[in-house]
């Protein structure tokens, strides 16, 4: 025990001491700030009681009034609160927050700056504390703070450590599921007050700089992704469910909406970066469930004007990454080339997700700039496939949905300009020609697209779906040695041309039109202005496409389908002939080609009859219609391989049921034309010559021969030859299709004038009038460039004339003195200006003739 004498000593000591401060705080009050003892005034003898609120009325008064003491009356707040939270006195401290939040919020704006400084020391002091409580009343506090409106921004005032401690809280790993969701919600609201208090003020911190995002978005992100299932339709509107805000996913969902939908386009790339390195280094693209979610957030949170830039920045990420080893595991779905491709495909998915959503409000350059990143990644792509053999497909399977969703969006005009510009990006192949596999695999994947986008257009006009470039295009890929190639661009034509849905009744040939219930509308006159133009052309390209000895029955069908498809949408008087010259051109093909196959040449045969069989059915032609149908119950009996559906084996045909020992079995050219002529249609055209037969020589517009061809292949040994053969200077020998018929050798007689006085004879007349109607029907049915070859001389004109005055330099083959020599020199010169204007006649014979 203690001496009584110690004991004693310190209890005077005591009672002093307390006798000392009691009077020093009596005495000396009334010397004190009254800012200081309004302020301690507001605290009550015991926490439980909370503010003492008529003092605190007092204290806000005086704030008021004395807005100059705000800073010292926050500077004093913060000291006393500092020295309970080192006391661990926690009641005082919450009492202490929410008088400098009554002061905050009755301050006015202009006087606001003197006061903030203060409140934000208190707030993070207690966010520095470990207690959970205090770090959620700073998030509060501070929440409160960020949404009032400064008018005056502060240029000293930084936010690096709010961001770093809300971030930090959004991480919180806490025992307590339910503590540990509420510091993850007072963290996401945290950093959705600096965001709001930062992004609004051009003056005050930049929080778009790196180390900001760099912070906010993963911690966004990582709340996101721990929510159970994405609804995606909550991307597109605010949640406003009962509790939503309280889960931290959605609340993290909706400051990451805030986020977007505050960036301008300057900081979209400070938004996204951070996003997909995120998705990187967590590998949350394989399965792509949340990459796609929270994309579809970031497409409908941006600014309308903004959007094409987030898929611009994704399609720039397809590739990233993937080439690292430490990136091949990155991605999930194990590791090597198999992982990789599976993280481009799920890249690739995420962006056929939402390119729609950019396609509406994509302009100008916009659009061709993403249709062309997303070719030069197909194009990528298939250079890879070519050099080693991966899961490549689901990658270019994606990237050709991307492009078809993107085109969906717009409007057709823009789908053409697409179409005409992936067209020009592929690789053209003659026919014959030996191309390189990765050739062959990008015009197959480039085809892929256009069909792609070509499922998307409705087509109107055949003349607005087929520019004349783009038709260009088409057909000269139509001679692609591939066959799955020329099937695949086959089905590109059905898309554009089928404006009824009649492709699918006429994948198949057959003879049986009245069960397939077609749709069928009278042509418009647009449509019949462009056959005019360019039906040869597309009737030519399929007539050759049903020559090569590469087709498969697969290539067969896909151009009868289109042939079918151009009968049905082009139904008129007017193209008939043309369709019934084409039918008949490939019927002659499968009896005269020499490189078909028995099974093709079989094919061909069907598949003329079954072209013969539907003009009828579109238009009332009931002779035709009774004349085809006799050729298919022939058929029928006779031989029914020559008859729809087409086999891919025949197997072996006895010579007597080979198509050449089955004439009566064919369509007749002339039957074919009478059965027209009788149903009320002009059939002029289907007596002409077939144009389709031989492209270089058609039968019937022979290339033109005159004179002048004759004396330069047989030389000029004799000039007395060119003084007895005087030129005739009639156009027959300009004229294709006509022939000079030589002069009749026989003797004056007595019966021959009879015959010159009386006239032509009948036979004669009916002669000259279908040799003249051969002629006309030439010039009018046929391409002007076919003509233009026809009449085209073998020589060239200059050398002709180079020649001609050469010969007339030459010296006489006479003395020059005597009268022989010179009649003869006449002579000379008199041919020799009969060849120029035989020449001068050969070159405007036919701008001549085509005038008329």
């Amino acid at each position: 025990m203690l001496p009584m004498r110690k004991v004693v000593h310190r209890a005077c000591f005591f009672v002093s001491r307390t006798v000392y401060m009691t009077c020093c705080c009596g005495c000396c009050s009334a010397l004190r700030p009254r800012y200081k003892r309004l302020v301690d005034n507001i605290f009550p003898a015991s926490p439980q009681d909370g503010l003492v609120k008529s003092n605190m009325e007092k204290l806000t008064f005086y704030s008021l009034s004395s807005p100059e003491k705000l800073d010292r009356i926050g500077e004093y707040l913060f000291q006393k609160a500092s020295r309970d939270i080192y006391r661990r006195r926690h009641g005082f401290v919450i009492i202490a927050m929410e008088a400098m939040d009554q002061l905050l919020l009755a301050c006015h704006s202009q006087t606001l700056n003197l006061f903030v400084e203060s409140f934000l020391k208190m707030v993070q002091k207690l966010l520095e504390s470990t207690d959970p409580q205090l770090q959620i009343l700073a998030t509060q506090s501070f929440v409160r703070f960020a949404n009032i409106e400064e008018d005056t921004p502060s240029y000293h005032r930084r936010y690096d450590f709010f961001v770093s401690k809300f971030s930090a809280m959004c991480h919180s790993n806490h025992a307590d599921k339910a503590a540990r969701d509420r510091i993850r919600l007072a963290g996401i609201q945290g950093l959705q007050g600096v965001i709001r208090k930062t992004v609004s003020d051009d003056l005050v911190e930049n929080i778009w700089e790196a180390q900001h995002m760099d912070k906010i978005v993963p911690s966004l992100l990582y709340n996101m992704q721990i929510a159970e299932k994405y609804e995606t339709l909550s991307c597109m509107e605010t949640d406003t469910r009962d509790g939503a805000e309280e889960e931290p996913a959605r609340l993290a969902e909706a400051c990451l909406r805030e986020l977007v939908g505050r960036a301008s386009f300057g900081h979209i790339r400070s938004v996204l970066r951070p996003v997909l390195t995120h998705f990187d280094r967590h590998e949350l693209w394989v399965p792509n469930d949340f990459a796609v979610h929270t994309f579809k957030i970031i497409m409908f949170s941006i600014q309308a004007q903004y959007s094409y830039s987030v898929v611009e920045a994704l399609m720039q990420h397809l590739d990233a990454g993937c080439g690292a080893p430490g990136a091949a595991g990155g991605g999930g779905g194990g590791g090597g080339g198999a992982g990789r491709t599976r993280v481009r495909a799920a890249r690739a998915s995420v962006l056929s997700n939402i390119v729609a959503i950019a396609a509406a409000d994509s302009v100008g350059p916009s659009v061709l700039e993403i249709i062309n990143n997303l070719l030069t990644n197909l194009r990528a792509s298939v250079a890879r496939d070519s050099e080693k053999e991966s899961d490549e497909k689901l990658y270019q399977d994606a990237l050709i949905n991307a492009l078809g969703e993107f085109a969906d969006h717009l409007p057709d005009f823009q789908k053409i300009d697409i179409m005409m510009f992936i067209v020009s990006k592929v690789p053209s192949s003659q026919r014959g020609g030996k191309g390189t596999k990765a050739d062959a695999m990008l015009q197959s994947i480039l085809l892929k697209s256009l069909l792609k986008v070509g499922a998307t257009y409705k087509s109107a006009e055949l003349s607005k779906a087929f520019p004349a470039p783009f038709l260009e295009a088409l057909l000269r890929l139509s001679a692609a040695p591939e066959p799955p190639t020329r099937a695949l661009l086959q089905r590109i034509l059905h898309t554009l041309l089928d404006r009824r849905t009649n492709a699918p009744h006429l994948a198949k040939p057959t003879v049986d039109y009245a069960e397939l219930g077609l749709t069928v509308e009278k042509c418009s006159r647009p449509d019949l202005i462009f056959i005019s133009k360019h039906g040869y052309a597309i009737f030519s390209s399929l007539y050759e496409g049903l020559q090569l000895e590469s087709n498969t029955v697969e290539n067969v069908e896909a151009i009868y389908t289109t042939l079918a498809l151009l009968c049905v949408e082009l139904a008129s008087e007017e193209t008939v002939c043309d369709i019934l010259q084409l039918i008949l051109a490939i019927q002659q093909s499968a009896l005269r080609n020499p490189v078909l196959s028995v099974a093709q040449q079989v094919r061909l045969h069907a598949v003329a009859l079954a072209l013969c069989a539907l003009p009828p059915h579109v238009l009332l032609l009931p002779v035709l219609a009774d004349y085809v149908s006799k050729i298919i119950e022939a058929r029928r009996e006779e031989a029914p391989h020559l008859l729809p559906p087409l086999l891919e084996d025949y197997g072996e045909l006895s010579p007597s049921k080979m198509p050449s020992k089955l004439p009566f079995l064919m369509i007749d050219q002339m039957a074919l034309c009478e059965s027209v002529r009788a149903s009320g249609v002009e059939a002029a055209r289907l007596v002409a010559p077939l144009p389709y037969s031989a492209p270089a020589h058609a039968p019937g517009l022979e290339h033109r021969h005159s004179w002048l061809e004759s004396g330069a292949a047989a030389g000029r040994d004799s000039l007395a030859d060119i003084a007895a053969a005087p030129p005739d200077l009639d156009s027959a020998g300009s004229s294709p299709g006509v022939t000079r018929h030589a002069p009749q050798s026989e003797s004056v007689s007595l019966e021959a004038l009879r015959r010159a006085a009386s006239g032509p004879s009948e036979a004669e007349r009916r002669d000259a009038e279908r040799r003249k109607a051969s002629l006309n029907n030439a010039f009018r049915t046929a391409p002007f460039d076919y003509l233009l070859h026809l009449t085209q001389p073998k020589y060239e004109i200059q050398e002709k004339l180079q020649e001609i005055f050469s010969s007339l330099s030459q010296e006489p083959l006479l003395a020059g003195g005597s009268p022989a020599a010179r009649r003869f020199d006449e002579t000379r010169r008199r041919d020799a200006r009969d060849e120029m204007l035989i020449a001068a006649q050969n070159i405007h014979s036919l701008p001549c003739y085509i005038s008329h």
